[in-house]
């Protein structure tokens, strides 16, 4: 007994190993392979390990599955059929790195990985909680698609968004950048405490940056020190202090219990000669209110007014009564003063509409708040106080760095930093190839799971900080690699041997995001607008599920224009309800940070695409387009849906299958004239072109309801 006691207490004095995680990635040395496989250096890591799991890659896939795949992976959208004909008849690795080089230079390469990137700013248009009001915040999400399409290196991306305010000669573009910590929920609910509010934001902030940039689970030490890895709470408290010098975002409404959503804002640049417009207006305002003031006053001075008229005129405010007195004795006695009040009115409208639009920022008080670590995580049971200081598990922070936000986020993007870059490419490499190196892309603590290819992610980790933080450099890495053009195909073999594809013996078959799925049907029906930036956009959805119990509730206005069809990233995204069709799709509320959205397989996805106005909608224009775009026969119009639809030919069962019940739909409309006409009048959003038949494109639309309801169509494989 005595011994084992002994050998107890020799290993709890032993010293621990550092956590892989915690320690600096090193460039290791590519394995030596033996082989024409690898493309890459990618392909020499993923080799050797399937090597020693005695697995073999798969085959290169179908040019045309290739080639969807990584439009689907850099852009969100798919091939057109004539880029997949182009293709087709050169499939060449030249060509392809050519399609890969334009694609990276796409502007819808932006707009496609914002959307990943946004569930981790837990970005949204709304408040949250049950008052859930709108607020402008859509200039961060442009800022973000902004940031990818022109090649921002990623450090610099990070300190903008941490700390774009505290910048010497900060841009507006770098205030805006700071929208990323503007993100949180914010609670104006009757009764709300203003503090407990602002303190909760703080904690959203400084979990959110753990989640995001180090890949650790920070939220654990809120209440004691951290049970798994080396995060004690007081230091919680210290990396809090970071950011504990933010104002109050709620204020309250006049004496009551009711508050609304404040905190520092900035007016969005806007063109010269809208500039001009609104000073011009606003002269005429001084001027108008200007005169008002002084008619107010002749008629208050009058020799024998009416005193109650001058004791009103007295007020800043007036009631009802007051107003409906002052309307009567103006009309009668001064007229003149009416007509300028109409002015005013009239000005102040204008110039509403011409004023700048506004978007949330970061700001630092003036006097720095004392941060103190909270007992049991309450922010009514303040104990000791604090300094900001980051871990000391993690890479020192410098002396010549200052302490604060900006200190912070130069520590984040420190080339000693061993959690960023190694975070940061397992999320895209998961993103592209369907899983992480590291499975538990939120927690790269010790009780995550380990990587599947240590030494892989470590040289991507390097690679990535020595090109200059490239975001597009890696991406380009990854889906050039041989690993990455494998086929999908599932044999029984390899689901055998690795059922989970942890070793990438094949290439992933992924059910596509929610916006990317709405995205795809828009591109294949030919409604898609390429439109960027602005406000969020209002696409039809089922009616009241914006119905709103309480003061101030927001209007779901269903947008008849080309927003109607723009794409995902841009739709409104209001955190009580989110837009309907992307619930169904897995996509969160954004109420928090959300780093891997859940893949789910329900009957409502298949309602969803076969029924809601929105698809029903794509379905009729997807139909037009085939009528519209092949005037050859029945096969070549099948063959040109398949390609718009699948990047593929039908094969002789689809072909034979399709154009059988194409013949039949389209005959029995060709004598029921009025049953076509209603499929077709009962959409509302797409209109027919001028000289297709009707019964033709009614039948059409069966078919394109199927292709758009396929399971092969809404996932990338």
């Amino acid at each position: 007994m005595v011994m084992v006691w002994a050998a107890v207490a020799a290993i709890n004095a032993a010293p621990t190993a550092q956590h892989w995680a915690y320690q600096k990635p090193q460039r290791p040395a590519l394995p030596h392979i033996d082989s024409n496989w690898p493309r890459n250096a990618i392909d020499q890591f993923v080799l050797a390990k399937l090597r020693a799991k005695k697995l073999q890659p798969s085959p290169e896939a179908r040019p045309g599955q290739l080639l969807r795949r990584v439009h689907l992976d850099l852009i969100g959208l798919p091939p057109s059929p004539a880029v997949l004909e182009a293709f087709l008849k050169n499939p060449s690795a030249k060509a392809y790195e050519k399609i890969v080089d334009r694609l990276l230079k796409n502007p819808q390469y932006g707009e496609r990985w914002a959307r990943p990137w946004l569930d981790l700013a837990r970005y949204a248009d709304s408040n949250g909680y049950q008052a859930d009001q709108l607020r402008d915040s859509w200039a961060y999400r442009d800022w973000v698609i902004d940031a990818f399409n022109k090649g921002m290196p990623f450090n610099q991306f990070v300190i903008e968004q941490i700390a774009g305010d505290l910048l010497p000669k900060a841009t507006a573009a770098q205030r805006i950048a700071t929208g990323f910590h503007r993100t949180p929920t914010c609670n104006v609910e009757a009764g709300v405490h203003p503090e407990e509010n602002r303190f909760n934001q703080v904690v959203d902030r400084v979990n959110t940056t753990g989640t995001v940039f180090l890949g650790t689970t920070l939220e654990c030490a809120q209440c004691h020190d951290h049970k798994y890895d080396p995060i004690a709470m007081k230091e919680y408290y210290s990396l809090f202090a970071f950011f504990n010098n933010t104002p109050l975002e709620v204020k309250q409404l006049g004496k009551g219990v009711t508050w609304d959503f404040y905190g520092p804002t900035m007016e969005l640049p806007i063109d010269a000669a809208r500039a001009a417009k609104l000073k011009k207006l606003n002269a005429q305002m001084d001027a108008a209110q200007t005169k008002v003031k002084a008619l107010r006053k002749d008629l208050a001075e009058e020799p024998n007014p009416p005193k109650n008229i001058a004791a009103i005129l007295r007020k800043s405010n007036w009631s009802k009564k007051e107003k409906a007195t002052l309307e009567k004795h103006f009309k009668i006695k001064y007229p003149i003063l009416k007509k300028e009040e109409l002015k005013v009115l009239a000005l102040a409208k204008q110039i509403n509409t011409l004023k700048p639009p506004t978007t949330l920022v970061m700001m630092e008080r003036e006097k720095p708040r004392k941060t103190h670590v909270m007992r049991r995580g309450s922010y009514l049971s303040p104990g000791n106080a604090v300094a900001s200081e980051t871990p000391t598990a993690l890479h020192p922070f410098k002396k010549n760095w200052p302490r604060n936000r900006l200190g912070l986020a130069n520590w984040l993007v420190d080339a000693d930093n061993p959690l960023v870059a190694r975070v940061t490419v397992n999320r895209w490499w998961a993103e592209i190839m369907g899983r992480g190196l590291v499975a538990t892309q939120e927690d790269f603590g010790k009780q995550s799971k380990p990587p599947t290819h240590p030494k892989l992610l470590d040289w991507l980790a390097v690679e990535f900080m020595e090109r200059d933080w490239s975001m597009k450099h890696i991406h380009k890495l990854i889906v050039m690699s041989a690993t990455y053009r494998q086929s999908s195909r599932v044999t029984p073999a390899l689901l055998a041997a690795d059922a989970a594809n942890k070793f990438y013996a094949r290439a992933a078959r992924l059910r596509m995001s929610a916006e990317m799925v709405r995205d795809n049907a828009l591109a294949i029906s030919g409604l898609l607008s390429t439109k960027m930036h602005g406000p969020p956009i209002y696409p039809p959805q089922p009616g009241n599920i914006w119905r709103h119990v309480g003061r101030n509730g927001p209007k779901f206005n269903v947008a008849t224009d080309e927003n109607r069809f723009r794409r995902g990233v841009y739709v409104v995204w209001r955190r009580g309800a989110p837009y309907a069709s992307f619930v169904n799709f897995d996509a969160p509320d954004r109420g928090t940070c959300v780093v891997q959205r859940p893949r789910t397989n329900t009957p409502l996805q298949a309602l969803t695409l076969m029924n809601d106005e929105a698809y029903v909608e794509m379905a009729l224009a997807f139909a037009g387009r085939v009528l519209a775009e092949t005037k050859a026969g029945p096969e070549a119009k099948i063959e040109f849906a398949f390609k718009a639809a699948l990047s593929r030919s039908p094969r002789p069962a689809e072909l034979k299958f399709v154009k059988s019940l194409l013949l039949k739909r389209h005959a029995y409309f060709e004598k029921n004239t009025k049953a076509a006409t209603e499929i077709i009048g009962n959409v509302k959003g797409w209109k027919a072109p001028k000289g297709l038949d009707t019964g033709e494109l009614a039948a059409w639309f069966f078919i394109a309801n199927i292709l758009l309801n396929l399971d092969e169509t809404i996932t990338k494989q």
